[in-house]
């Protein structure tokens, strides 16, 4: 049988950090991490014509992270984000736009990649520009499984269009802040699990995912509701730590594992990515075995 595979829509791009540049973009952090962790992963994205872009197609390429589907654009460059971080190692972001990545267009390629594919791993930030949210859109009826990260970054989201995307969705990732907004937007509910279960129900969801940050996660499905603390580490940055854990907990999850085995995991590996530096950091068996039996 073959393994499970995913394919990632939507932004590929450097993150400017003090430091330097490391490759970034949620979708291409959870590529990557989901094929470190043993699953096949596409790309789906495009880039500038220019050196950024090449270097990140020759970064993919080295990771193993299927490229084919990620497009050139002779008009618009690679994208980039500012990043700052603060004194708790969390990020602040200045997505710079146009990119490149705002204009996927379409392909046979791409819907023939999709319908092949496990799951289809999709965010809101992708939506920004009506090219690539159309593309996107498009892609979504033949996915088998339609991963929602939701990924929020002001100023570009919108009521409407998460609504769109979470009634296309059936697996769909969030932080605690963002259950919150989302929850609010159609009803006053204080308890997270109250609005967990609001907002599974109103789009009929398969499986809603809360993240807590240094408290864990929660994940609510049809077999009901569960949780778990995360795991104590120290920080060094929480770039891509929240993309790091969607990856691993897809890679339970597509494998057949119950919700409470796909939390343990997912928190484990959001734990190790948080303590080193950037979105695509290297992650070990070893490490994620060392991890798993502190606790």
């Amino acid at each position: 049988m073959s393994k499970p595979s995913i394919i990632c829509f939507g932004e590929v791009l450097w993150d400017l950090l003090p430091t330097g540049k490391i490759a970034g973009g949620a979708p291409m952090n959870v590529a990557y991490h989901a094929n470190q962790l043993g699953l096949y992963s596409q790309m789906i994205s495009r880039v500038g014509n220019d050196a950024l872009g090449q270097e990140l197609l020759d970064f993919l390429a080295q990771k193993g992270v299927a490229a084919n589907l990620v497009q050139t654009d002779h008009s618009f460059p690679t994208g980039t984000v500012n990043v700052v971080l603060d004194d708790n190692g969390s990020p602040s972001y200045d997505i710079t736009q146009p990119a490149a990545w705002d204009f996927i267009h379409p392909e046979n390629a791409m819907t023939d990649a999709v319908r092949m594919a496990s799951a289809l791993v999709f965010g809101s930030l992708s939506c920004r520009n009506e090219r690539t949210k159309n593309t996107l859109l498009e892609l979504l009826t033949f996915a088998k499984t339609r991963v929602l990260d939701v990924n929020l970054r002001p100023p570009f989201f919108s009521k409407e269009l998460l609504e769109t995307l979470l009634q296309q969705a059936d697996v769909v990732k969030m932080n605690d802040e963002e259950l919150t907004l989302l929850s609010g937007y159609w009803a006053t509910i204080t308890a997270p699990i109250d609005q967990m279960d609001f907002l599974r129900k109103k789009f009929q969801l398969q499986t809603l995912i809360v993240t807590r940050g240094s408290r864990g996660a929660a994940c609510l499905d049809e077999s009901g509701y569960s949780e778990h603390p995360g795991f104590p580490v120290v920080v060094k940055d929480t770039i891509g730590s929240g993309d790091s854990f969607l990856a691993a907990f897809l890679t339970k999850h597509l494998a057949g594992e119950n919700a409470e085995e796909c939390l343990r995991f997912a928190c484990a590996v959001g734990a190790l990515a948080a303590t080193k530096a950037g979105g695509t950091p290297t992650i070990t068996a070893a490490e994620i075995a060392a991890i798993l039996d502190s606790k």
